[in-house]
């Protein structure tokens, strides 16, 4: 019963922070004169991934970097498959490719370069630094876009927030939502340890959920609130701040060892759920994926347990 308690609270808290965190994105795109998709593909996307940063932290430095590959590989799957996918059954996406741009084909890229590195079966320090490497690389292209961005009108949500505030709602949404996270996990986790689950699975099934929490409250409330744009944004800035900086920092603290079927189990889901993420000619992503989204969420969990 505590550990159902927990994920209660976990619900709630993140709620109320998933509102004042949205607020604080907005804010910031209108004070930096920049799209709101930029904002959300940074900043929000590095704020959101940062339970995954210090679970994947602590567990390298434990000697356990295997929950935190887990963590952050499941979280991509997550976080399109289930979150995007339970955001899609309110209604089609309306988009193009040409918003997806270099984000996009980027997240499509890493999940091949992570089979790539772990085929055999580890990723050792040297390989997690070029990780680290192509990390830091999108980052300074992203913030050199951004930064010509500023040149342009931006039509942004009109805001009465000052500067200052938007930057307390952030800090205050955020650190609700990293609680949330916390509370969900140590339920969560308490839970499957009754059931003697193995770490990977722990972490790329329970623990990937908990730490994905502010995404997923940040995606449904963009929905309601008419923020598509920012949604995306934050799953495929997220899915990159998960897949290179994540990964490549455990590897970097103590080398990865994990099975290749279950870690090629996960990056496989991942791809097709970003695939399935592309909109058509009409640049509509339509509401029939949410399921096919939500089904292969299920399979995933399915096969991650049966493996």
């Amino acid at each position: 019963m505590s550990d159902l308690a927990l994920i209660l609270g976990a619900v709630l808290l993140a709620a109320a922070g998933g509102e004042a965190f949205l607020k604080s994105i907005l804010g910031a795109a209108r004070h930096l004169r920049v799209p709101k998709v930029v904002v959300a593909t940074t900043l929000a996307a590095f704020a959101t991934s940062s339970p995954e940063l210090t679970v994947s932290t602590v567990a390298a430095l434990a000697g356990q970097p295997e929950i935190g590959l887990g963590d952050a590989l499941g979280s991509n799957v997550v976080n399109i498959a289930l979150i995007f996918g339970l955001a899609l059954l309110y209604g089609g996406v309306q988009t193009s490719r040409q918003d997806f741009g270099r984000d996009f084909y980027l997240a499509l890229a890493v999940p091949a370069l992570s089979f790539f590195l772990i085929f055999d079966g580890r990723i050792e320090g040297a390989e997690a630094l070029l990780l680290l490497a192509v990390f830091f690389a999108w980052l300074v292209w992203s913030v050199r876009h951004a930064l010509r961005q500023r040149a342009v009108a931006v039509d942004v949500e009109a805001t009465e927030l000052s500067a200052g505030k938007s930057l307390l709602l952030g800090v205050l949404g955020l650190g609700a939502l990293i609680a949330a996270g916390r509370l969900f996990v140590s339920g969560a986790t308490g839970i499957a340890a009754a059931f003697a689950v193995d770490t990977y699975v722990i972490g790329a099934i329970v623990v990937a959920i908990g730490t994905s929490l502010p995404e997923l409250v940040t995606v449904i409330l963009s929905r309601l609130r008419g923020h598509d744009d920012v949604g995306v944004g934050t799953l495929i800035g997220s899915n990159l701040f998960n897949g290179l900086a994540i990964v490549g920092v455990a590897g970097t603290i103590h080398p990865i060892v994990a099975p290749m079927s279950e870690v090629a189990l996960t990056l496989a889901c991942g791809i097709v759920a970003l695939l399935l993420l592309l909109p058509n000619r009409s640049g509509l992503i339509v509401r029939g994926r949410g399921f096919l989204l939500l089904m292969l969420y299920v399979g995933f969990v399915w096969a991650t347990l049966t493996s």
